[in-house]
């Protein structure tokens, strides 16, 4: 019997769920071309503007003319190559680890992790809001896998007290559709007790939080011990593309063996990881980019506030307008864009049903006088925003 797609489609369009690509037509940044018509955009998530960086684009075409474009290989094969080598090191320079390792996306590293560190009879505890990537690293992985309550430490520590062999505990840093910051401290104090590892997917934390952008970890003073296995993406702050996981020796030679995501692909092209080099150096070394951000997530939720808008508790660049209804978030965001403001709706599967929102995100391109105009946007919704 053949597949019926056509009634799947059908079912997606009549759930408000179905998804279209935009071809967007320039460079990333606060101001997007989409068929030919410009809007003021809060959909990316390069936080620290770095996409179109002078400098980081200079890294990418002097790399080029000196390593090529392909990797050519697998890293085990002949694919590392030494801008990849500088580039692994320097990401665990800079968030204290003694090892790094590259992928080509973070849902690549998840998976990676998960199904190569976890055995059968081990323990695979989750936050209930953790991305994707991770939710299906731990379907796929041989380990017993169960989800605590976003957020709960006293569901975690129910669920550690059932725990048998070796337990991992994994969680987003920041979430990323809701933008609040996991309960680190609280949950390294858990596993410590247990005893249990802590595994955090920091795509929305790096280069965004901490003194010198290295992350969620550093924004709480957290160490390699407390939090032995971290994964970082490149393409959200960092402005390129790719991800990576930092640890120990030990845990890298573990996934450099075991990993198959790793072993069985391609490496990333060794001139982007000159220009993630460049990234890096900016992104450590220029905290004025990271406090010009939080002084805009301030002015935003302030007016927001004043507004009434019904935004979720975050204290980061993702903020949520909560909608709840899919038909109501989408009509919402398509007359956002006939005022040329581009924001993007977020629905079930994504978050959780009655959850669909206006997922906004601040970047450090954007100025004081762009999120104004926003929040007029805003406030120009009026009662759709507000009514339930």
């Amino acid at each position: 019997m053949a597949f019926n797609l056509q009634e799947r489609l059908a079912a997606q369009q009549q759930a408000q769920r179905y998804r279209r690509h935009v071809c967007v037509q320039s460079p990333q940044g606060p101001r997007i071309q989409i068929d030919g018509r410009d809007y003021l955009a809060f959909a990316s998530n390069d936080y620290l503007g770095l996409a179109s960086h002078p400098q980081v684009i200079e890294a990418l075409q002097q790399g080029a003319q000196r390593w090529g474009v392909g990797g050519g290989a697998a890293h085990l094969v002949t694919g590392h190559m030494q801008p990849h080598a500088e580039l692994a090191q320097a990401l665990a320079d800079w968030t204290g680890r003694e090892a790094a390792l590259l992928f080509g996306s973070g849902y690549q590293a998840n998976l990676a992790v998960l199904t190569a560190l976890l055995q059968s009879g081990d323990c695979l505890l989750h936050d209930r809001l953790n991305h994707a990537s991770l939710l299906d690293g731990g379907r796929l992985s041989a380990a017993r896998f169960q989800r605590y309550l976003h957020n709960d430490m006293q569901s975690l520590a129910g669920h550690l007290q059932r725990c048998q062999g070796d337990t991992l505990i994994a969680t987003d840093g920041v979430f990323s559709m809701d933008g609040d910051i996991a309960k680190l401290p609280e949950i390294c104090r858990l596993a410590a007790e247990h005893p249990a590892w802590v595994m955090v997917d920091d795509a929305h934390g790096l280069g965004v939080l901490g003194s010198s952008g290295a992350g969620t970890l550093e924004h709480f003073g957290l160490d390699a011990r407390q939090v032995p296995v971290l994964m970082g993406t490149l393409g959200k702050a960092l402005g390129t593309s790719g991800a990576f996981v930092a640890g120990s020796h030990e845990l890298i030679e573990t996934l450099t063996q075991f990993a198959r995501p790793y072993i069985y692909t391609t490496s990333s092209s060794p001139a982007l990881a000159c220009a993630t080099l460049a990234s890096i150096n900016i992104a450590r070394h220029d905290s004025e980019r990271r406090e010009h951000l939080h002084r805009l997530i301030a002015l935003f939720r302030h007016e927001a506030a004043l507004l009434g808008l019904p935004l979720a508790d975050s204290p980061t660049a993702i903020q949520p307008l909560l909608v709840g209804n899919s038909g109501r978030a989408l009509a919402m965001s398509q007359r956002l864009r006939e005022r040329d403001i581009w924001l993007t709706a977020i629905r079930p599967p994504t978050v959780p049903e009655g959850s669909a929102r206006l997922r906004i995100t601040l970047t450090a391109a954007h100025g004081a006088e762009q999120v104004e105009q926003l929040l007029e946007a805003l406030a120009g919704l009026g009662s759709e925003l507000t009514d339930g």
